[in-house]
């Protein structure tokens, strides 16, 4: 068959990843001869020093090898995954750690991120269609779907902190930013109740739900805490008495340090609290408490997606990690 060659890389490159894509897929299984050059040159439409430097890819890449009188000859035929995360964090780091841990020598995963950038995930699911096994993808916003995700097998994909949006016959792992939240503040009020004021930080930009706002704000009405919520971290004074509910990392830092100008203990002048366990909240002062789905088990589980193949639905709750910063 012909190939359509795209323009974003070469012929040698493009022919290769087909090949790759055909042993990952089974089509030539581990010490199965490959058709010889001629015969691919013909079948694509290719020069046979094309085809020639595509081998010679495929051998550095340690999928193919070749001995004299036999050819070229598939030695690895190990799955691949394609895990595309939305940007490097710690907690990101448990997620992978223990996607890989639970995953054989047969799987190779492949990890990108797509920082938040549509065009950037758009163009990374583009060129990967139907060069991986199986698919695991953090959105790039909480409330659209790509339409490249249903060029996709649902059998294939696995969504990982999607939105509330019709997800379809898709598998999921989530993560509840709304009534989850809620539940995990409840479980905090008699230590919110020391406080005067409840601020949370919700920097303009950040790429987290807002509908965390809206639980936030219905908590506090709930339970007639005075609260705020702050959108500009540069404007934002510690004070005694008032417990903060951080987001982002760089903003519980940011408060700390705000804090110790003003020689506030964190934990007894006022209350800290942020969003998403990681392993320095347990050490920074007396210890940052968290609210937090377990990463570990989110990566767990996506894991035995790929190796099972059974559909997944799942949200995961909440956590709260108690410390001594509240």
């Amino acid at each position: 068959m012909e190939i359509i060659f795209g323009q974003q890389t070469t012929k040698v490159k493009q022919l290769a990843d087909l090949i790759s894509q055909d042993i990952s897929m089974g089509k030539y299984k581990a010490e199965d001869a490959l058709p010889s050059i001629n015969q691919l040159s013909q079948n694509y439409k290719v020069s046979r020093d094309t085809v020639f430097k595509a081998f010679i890819d495929l051998k550095e890449r340690g999928i193919i090898d070749s001995t004299p009188g036999k050819g070229y000859y598939v030695v690895n035929r190990k799955k691949s995954i394609l895990l595309l995360l939305d940007e490097y964090s710690p907690f990101k780091d448990t997620l992978y750690n223990s996607f890989v841990r639970c995953l054989s020598s047969r799987y190779k995963v492949d990890l990108w991120f797509h920082q938040y950038n549509e065009n950037l995930f758009n163009a990374i699911l583009r060129e990967s269609l139907g060069k991986y096994n199986k698919y695991v993808v953090m959105n790039f916003d909480n409330e659209k779907f790509s339409p490249n995700l249903y060029k996709i097998p649902s059998s294939k994909l696995l969504l990982l902190d999607f939105g509330k949006f019709d997800k379809k016959d898709y598998s999921y792992i989530c993560q509840d930013f709304d009534d989850s939240f809620y539940q995990a503040l409840l479980q905090l009020t008699e230590r919110l109740q020391s406080y005067q004021k409840l601020v949370l930080v919700f920097v303009k930009g950040t790429k987290h739900p807002h509908s965390t706002c809206t639980s936030f704000l219905k908590y506090c009405a709930d339970r007639k805490f005075v609260c705020e919520v702050k959108d500009d971290i540069e404007g934002l004074k510690v004070r005694k008495g008032e417990v903060y509910i951080a987001i982002r990392q760089v903003d519980v830092v940011n408060i700390i340090k705000q804090s110790r100008v003003e020689n506030l203990v964190c934990g007894v002048d006022f209350g800290l609290l942020a969003y998403n366990e990681t392993p320095a909240y347990e050490v920074i002062d007396r210890g940052i408490t968290t609210l937090s789905i377990d990463w570990e088990k989110m990566g767990t589980l996506a894991a035995d997606f790929i190796v099972s193949g059974k559909q997944i639905h799942e949200y995961l709750p909440t956590e709260v990690h108690l410390r001594g910063s509240l």
